[in-house]
């Protein structure tokens, strides 16, 4: 009887040693080795440098005063205005015919939105019409308005409403139309009806679209004020840029449209602190 015998094991013998742990290097972010000025400051610099430009270039004579006041005349007439009374007149009433404006054409385009994105019958009833009458210039129907409505305040607050209600209703639209449709199932899945599912998972969803409807539509109402305001006005800041257009005051027709772009700024704003709030539970970049 034979016996097999297993052949040597002469393979060498290797000596396993335990891991090395890798050193650990403390990483520091990229913004924080950069030292840069506040941002307010960043912000502000490009402003402050075009005034002084602008100052430096009317002092030496190279902007004439008559084509283009220095900001120092226009600081000064702004001050007067303010004094006696003039420029806050005119600001509440622009002021109160943009929020009618607004909240008439917003409520509209909101309205016809929510119609026409939560039902297809209502997309084939509305969207059509609404796509085709944005097309058209709002600008070009002042003399229809004046013909319907006459030159009192009704054109005016028409103009605005016109202009606002497209741009709330393509976004909040967009934003119905943009909900993930698996939200829709699992809100299904968890019982929801119909109306469930919208006050639940659609609305929230269109929020966003909401808001960004809302600036367009700020912005373009007081683009449509400055067209508004030249129907025939009698107060409000148009009326002051076409009675300052009359006597050639530049300084006073760019303290109106400093007074455009801050109210339009401040508006802006405004809206976009409402969206931080509304819609902090979306987390978006901000920028590096």
């Amino acid at each position: 009887m034979s016996i097999d015998h297993a052949p040597p094991d002469i393979s060498p013998k290797v000596r396993l040693e335990p891991p090395v742990s890798p050193a650990l290097v403390a990483v520091v972010p990229t913004s924080a080795r950069r030292r840069s000025a506040p941002r307010w400051i960043r912000r502000t610099a490009g402003p402050l440098l075009l005034l002084g430009l602008w100052q430096l270039a009317s002092t030496l004579g190279w902007l004439a005063a008559d084509t283009l006041a220095p900001p120092s005349t226009i600081a000064a007439a702004g001050a007067d205005l303010i004094a006696d009374g003039t420029l806050p007149g005119a600001m509440a009433v622009s002021l109160q015919r943009v929020a009618v404006g607004l909240l008439i054409g917003g409520t509209a385009g909101t309205a016809l939105a929510l119609l026409s994105g939560l039902s297809r019958l209502g997309e084939d009833l509305i969207d059509a019409s609404v796509q085709m009458l944005r097309t058209v210039p709002w600008v070009g129907l002042i003399p229809l308005f004046i013909i319907w409505m006459g030159i009192g305040e009704a054109p005016k607050v028409a103009l605005i409403a016109l202009g606002t209600a497209f741009h709330m209703y393509l976004n909040v639209y967009a934003g119905i139309r943009g909900v993930d449709e698996q939200l829709i199932e699992a809100g299904g899945a968890l019982g929801l009806g119909r109306w469930g599912l919208v006050r639940h998972v659609v609305l929230p969803g269109a929020l966003a679209g909401f808001m960004t409807g809302l600036r367009y539509s700020l912005a373009t109402a007081w683009l449509a004020l400055v067209f508004g305001e030249s129907i025939n006005a009698d107060a409000g800041i148009g009326f002051l840029m076409n009675q300052a257009r009359e006597f050639f005051r530049t300084d006073v027709i760019v303290v109106c449209l400093v007074v455009y772009a801050f109210l339009g700024l401040t508006a802006d704003l405004v809206v976009r602190a409402l969206e931080r709030l509304l819609l902090q539970w979306r987390p978006t970049f901000t920028g590096q």
